[in-house]
């Protein structure tokens, strides 16, 4: 869900800006799931940018604000979102903790790291989602360790299918700052795609999968 159609265009202008989201219809990118795209977003990069990075950590914290009480955690997803998450749980002052993606094989072997209180309200941050797989089995994982996961955060979704219904399973809300359809537009407005690259676009957002097979 878009929490606001405004930040929703800044946000997408500033991945653009920045040169976090790469545009190669001709030669795709290859996804770790072995899916191929014509676009590769690293959300990673805004890190980089002082005045942006604030501004992406404030929406998150004024979301937040707006929407949830009682707040006791902010849990980062490993790795992509510990620099925003800390940076959020730092404008709230409030603990920050982070979850990989399957705990350590060695010490104390945490999954999560960070001192966690059990039965704590945690919101989730998230840097970007595709299938919603791994976001919600750091969900599952906080679960096990007695939290209560009041929702999730991301700076971007690319709207699939396939996350709509993994977060429906999971009964969970999601905010996105902002998402494809508002990088499409934004990407228009910007002249960094012409209008056979977005028709391109969005048929690979129908059946991501199988394009390119």
């Amino acid at each position: 869900m878009i929490h606001s159609s405004e930040t929703a265009k800044q946000s997408a202008r500033i991945l653009l800006e920045i040169e976090a989201v790469k545009f190669q219809p001709e030669n795709p990118f290859t996804w770790a799931s072995g899916w191929k795209s014509p676009i590769y977003c690293d959300n990673r990069v805004s890190l980089s940018f002082p005045k942006e990075r604030k501004f992406l950590a404030n929406s998150f914290a004024e979301i937040i604000k707006s929407k949830y009480n009682n707040v006791d955690y902010i849990a980062g997803v490993a790795t992509g979102a510990i620099a925003i998450g800390v940076l959020v749980a730092d404008i709230l002052d409030i603990p920050f903790v982070y979850v990989r993606p399957e705990p350590k094989k060695h010490g104390r072997k945490n999954q999560i790291e960070g001192y966690l209180k059990e039965n704590s309200s945690v919101i989730v941050i998230e840097d970007l989602i595709s299938t919603g797989k791994s976001s919600l089995d750091a969900v599952s994982a906080l679960k096990t360790e007695g939290a209560n996961v009041l929702g999730m955060l991301a700076i971007f979704s690319y709207g699939f299918d396939i996350a709509t219904e993994n977060f429906k399973k999971y009964d969970l809300h999601l905010d996105t700052l902002t998402s494809y359809d508002y990088l499409i537009e934004q990407s228009v407005e910007l002249n960094k795609i012409d209008e056979s690259q977005i028709e391109l676009l969005k048929d690979w957002r129908k059946d991501p999968s199988n394009w390119k097979k």
